[in-house]
């Protein structure tokens, strides 16, 4: 049984990044061999039938025979046949949503029953397993003890899920909670034979409860020397609460630290319960994409490393009013914590990204509520039939996209401190250079405070926005410098520790230019992580517009559907010593086709006569290896 004590033992201040190898992630070589294999192409409908009377009407939990039927179709052989036919061979499908077992009971024996034919047709099944909310004119019918589990605003109010008020946030760090949720996981494991299973809404963290200011005072009694935590507030430390406006910056700091961690927490328990049950089961959440700075209580750099996938619910890709909107980055942090990433991919762009960015994964490609096939959830517009050559070369081309691996010059560093505790402008900073690199196509990764211990696998570190440094961690970048690495530092750096306190002087401004490039905050950060790769990038795609085309160079290719580009100048840098055999180019547009390249040292050149919307191009070495699959139409 959980207890308040044995829950607060895992909420330590984590405010420089937890290491690398404490990740419950999954290593990519002891997942089940069929993600790799096979990788994932969803269709989902995870709604329980009483769910959906309940939001949807006509009666509350009360589903009408026509409903009934249209769920029992939805489920049928003859529709797993027809998701099948489509290249589906992964279905997200429902488990429980909050109601109260009395409630939801007999729709989760539905779920193991459909579960079951799935599995007979081929199909790997994922289930919903936790909304994160209660629905609680059923559930406190149920469990009335469980009113104390909510999660409650400054003045005391429960938090409603959106318009739907009949939903309240429960706190997920709460012992009988977590129980109570553990119950549905093992029904989810042992029951229905799940894949995976997924938890829903991580977005809200801990509030002004009870039981989220016993947490924080644990917290705080494990992360702060007796003087320092004197200065926090008057009076003894049990009368600490969760702070408010005017309350000392350390308390607010640490409240931010702190809910990053405890939300985190909750889910990586949730894993290792999972784990316990069955330890190649998958563990997957929903906090969202990744947006331009870390949020507080989301972060994704601890957040993600409790599972093997997230979801990224956010619009459709595209060039719009000059700017770049693409879940790009969502893949690059999602590839740098081993994790896949679910979207819906509704066109063949968003099919493109994923394939060029993603780990193993086209994303969920349909719903089909009761047995309607449309583009994603409670959309009237169905399926584009535009889908079913990126499907079909997703599936025909695993040799290709097979646990590709990701090949970066640089790594651009989010700093939680810098982005969570300091001024907004730092945060934006970041995301600018994230977002000058994407366009420019710059090969790169995003890091966390995490992985600053793993530097030596890139050329190049970038601090932008990143005033807020460890004295470990300013030790892990100087060791890195030591062995080799190069720093692009663009502004202000390492000028505070990591709970924001200021430096006598700035930390890394001894380091020779030799090995530390600098530039101005707000300039064109490209030509100084350049300077610091030694000239050039792993890989160079050039290109001229077409005349009426808005879109920069760097950014054309495939950006823009129904666009063609021609003669797209390709530069890639091989591995020392290899030699290209042979460079053709693969799409689902067409059969592979050679072309003609020129090797001086070990930069190959060729040039791509034509791109729609999505090429890859193959460098074979002349030992029959390939070079990791280079996708020029999206960077």
């Amino acid at each position: 049984m959980a207890t308040l004590s044995s829950i607060a033992a895992g909420l330590c201040a984590l405010v420089c990044g937890p290491a690398e190898q404490d990740a419950l992630t999954l290593p990519l070589e002891t997942r089940p061999p069929w993600i790799a294999q096979d990788g994932v192409v969803m269709a989902g409908s995870w709604e329980a039938l009483p769910i959906r009377a309940r939001i949807f009407g006509p009666e509350p939990y009360a589903p009408t025979a026509e409903q009934q039927a249209a769920y029992e179709a939805e489920h049928s052989p003859a529709m797993i046949a027809r998701l099948k036919a489509m290249g589906v061979n992964f279905a997200m499908i429902h488990c429980y949503r909050g109601a109260g077992l009395k409630t939801e009971g007999a729709s989760m024996a539905d779920a193991a029953r459909f579960a079951k034919r799935y599995r007979e047709a081929g199909l790997r099944v994922g289930v919903y397993a936790a909304s994160g909310t209660l629905f609680w004119d059923r559930f406190f019918e149920e469990m009335p003890h469980a009113k104390d589990w909510l999660i409650l605003t400054a003045d005391g109010k429960p938090i409603p899920y959106g318009t739907q008020t009949f939903r309240y946030y429960w706190n997920r760090n709460h012992p009988d909670a977590r129980e109570q949720c553990q119950r549905i996981v093992r029904f989810a494991v042992e029951e229905i034979g799940a894949d995976l299973i997924h938890f829903d809404n991580y977005s809200v963290g801990p509030g002004y409860d009870a039981c989220s200011a016993r947490l924080f005072r644990e917290y705080l009694r494990t992360t702060f020397t007796h003087g320092q935590l004197a200065g926090m507030e008057p009076g003894e430390l049990d009368a600490i609460q969760p702070p408010r406006d005017d309350s000392p910056g350390l308390v607010r700091r640490g409240w931010q630290d702190f809910s990053c961690q405890a939300l985190a927490e909750s889910y990586h328990d949730l894993s290792r319960h999972a784990r316990s049950l069955r330890k190649d089961v998958l563990v997957e959440l929903d906090p969202g994409g990744v947006g331009s700075s870390i949020h507080p209580p989301l972060d994704h750099g601890r957040l993600l490393a409790g599972g093997e996938a997230f979801w990224d619910e956010s619009g459709s890709s595209d060039y719009r009013n000059g700017r770049l909107v693409s879940r790009i980055r969502t893949y690059k942090v999602g590839r740098r914590m081993d994790n896949m990433v679910f979207a819906y991919t509704t066109t063949p762009l968003e099919m493109a990204e994923p394939m060029a960015f993603n780990l193993d994964c086209l994303g969920c490609i349909c719903w089909y509520e009761y047995g309607r096939i449309v583009e994603r959830p409670y959309s009237e517009r169905p399926m584009s039939s535009g889908l079913l050559p990126f499907i079909e070369f997703f599936h025909r081309r695993r040799d290709l996209l097979r646990r590709a691996e990701v090949v970066a010059d640089a790594a651009v560093l989010r700093s939680f401190p810098s982005q969570a505790f300091a001024e907004a402008e730092y945060g934006q900073a970041t995301f600018q250079v994230e977002q000058a690199m994407i366009e420019s196509g710059v090969p790169f990764q995003i890091i966390y405070d995490r992985h600053l211990g793993e530097l030596s696998r890139y050329r190049v570190l970038v601090l932008a926005g990143c005033p807020a440094l460890s004295d470990g961690q300013i030790n892990q970048i100087r060791q890195y410098v030591a062995c080799g690495g190069r720093l692009c530092v663009l502004g202000p750096a390492a000028t505070h520790d990591e709970w924001f306190r200021p430096r006598q002087r700035p930390a890394l401004d001894d380091l020779p230019d030799t090995v530390a490039v600098r530039a101005d905050k707000g300039v064109d950060p490209v030509p100084a992580i350049r300077q610091a790769c030694g000239g050039g990038f792993s890989l160079a795609v050039r290109t001229e517009r077409p005349p009426t085309d808005p879109t920069p160079p760097q950014l054309a290719i495939g950006q823009r559907e129904g666009t063609a580009f021609r003669d797209v100048a390709v530069t890639v840098r091989l591995p020392a010593g290899k030699r290209a055999a042979a460079v053709a180019l693969a799409s689902p547009d067409h059969n592979d086709e050679p072309l003609r390249s020129n090797q001086e040292g070990n930069v190959v050149h060729f040039s791509v006569p034509r791109i729609g919307v999505y090429e890859i191009a193959v460098v074979t070495f002349s030992e029959s290896k390939r070079v990791p699959p280079v996708s020029p139409p999206i960077k």
